[in-house]
């Protein structure tokens, strides 16, 4: 066959192919089981493989490169323009076929299996802070059925509930105080399992040189430094700081027609946990900026007093991020000046 282009439609068990040639003329369609995809692969000449950025995505890509193929990840909002007729797996293929030669086409970094694990450990942590906060909520909620009203957040909760306990006259049964004080054992529970996952990010964060690196940047610490690592990997796959920024989500979105130009709040795309923890990270350097003299504080402050605290906590998460890109891809380390310095 002359198959040069292959649009994959990734599932669970039954897989779909849509192959193209040079001159992109469809000469191949092929439904495939899980087991005999990569023997699939194995035996075909080297091609440009477009698979969608979707759960396996990753995984599938590095198993198909080692194969001698050219896998693409691409992000499922920019395959849609490309799809034809009603939806299904050999039209989301062909869409993925001519997705993946487009010259404007924007792809999704490959992930190693090192930044996976790493964005593992990020998830699983995330995943026990929302947990307790469910358990919190759930006995805030108890509680101000009985009129009592515990302060917002864990520290006022892990202050509350003990004293509540011990409290006799506050009404409370002693069904209730059984079932709070097992609210409050998984709460404690949760809270020890978390700083587990705080401690493992903090030796990765010492042990690494690209965090070693970051850290030197205001705002950036373990959690900021490793879930960068985790989802950027080599920098060099964005042509400029900006782009990076743009692909976490921290440059306007636009509604721009006729000539005018209308900017909006940000695009909100990517990965929002990095999002997030670099909005954090941002936040705590304008809490420190007042009394500083360096020249990130003083632009800190004026934008701050020109446009608010939230403007200028957003506007300086996107100054991190291309920080972030400008130490990453060149292996330089951070200097308050502006003047690199060698690693």
């Amino acid at each position: 066959m002359n198959v040069t282009t292959i649009g994959f439609d990734l599932a669970k068990q039954v897989f779909h192919l849509v192959g193209a040639d040079a001159k992109g003329k469809q000469v191949m369609k092929r439904r495939i089981r899980r087991g005999g995809v990569l023997a699939y692969f194995a035996n075909l000449p080297r091609c440009v493989v477009g698979i969608e950025a979707c759960g396996g995505a990753h995984y599938w890509a590095r198993e198909i490169n080692r194969l001698g193929h050219e896998a693409r990840l691409i992000n499922p909002k920019f395959v849609k323009a490309y799809l034809r007729g009603e939806k299904n797996d050999y039209n989301d293929a062909a869409a993925l076929c001519e997705a993946v030669v487009s010259p404007q086409m924007r792809f999704v970094p490959l992930k190693s299996e090192a930044q996976q694990d790493l964005q593992a450990l990020h998830r699983l942590r995330e995943g026990l802070i929302r947990q307790r906060t469910v358990w919190i909520n759930r006995a805030r909620g108890l509680l101000a059925e009985r009129g009592i009203v515990l302060g917002q957040g864990t520290a006022a909760f892990r202050r509350g509930v003990p004293w509540l306990l011990e409290e006799v006259g506050n009404g409370l049964s002693m069904m209730f105080r059984e079932l709070l004080a097992e609210m409050y054992e998984q709460v404690v529970w949760l809270d020890e399992r978390i700083e587990v996952y705080n401690k493992r990010l903090a030796k990765f964060f010492a042990g690494d040189a690209a965090c070693q690196r970051l850290k030197a940047i205001p705002g950036i610490g373990p959690m900021v430094g490793t879930a960068l690592v985790a989802a950027v990997g080599d920098a060099h796959t964005f042509k400029n700081g900006r782009q990076l920024a743009a692909w976490v989500g921290l440059v306007p979105r636009q509604h721009s027609t006729g000539g005018r130009p209308r900017l909006l709040g940000i695009s909100k795309r990517g990965d929002k946990h990095l999002r997030a923890l670099l909005i954090h990270g941002a936040r705590a350097v304008i809490r420190y900026a007042a009394g500083k003299e360096d020249r990130l504080s003083r632009w800190i402050l004026r934008l701050q007093a020109r446009r608010g605290t939230n403007v200028a906590t957003v506007a300086l998460a996107n100054k991190l991020a291309r920080m972030a890109w400008v130490v990453l891809s060149r292996e330089e380390n951070y200097h308050p000046s502006g003047l690199p310095t060698a690693s």
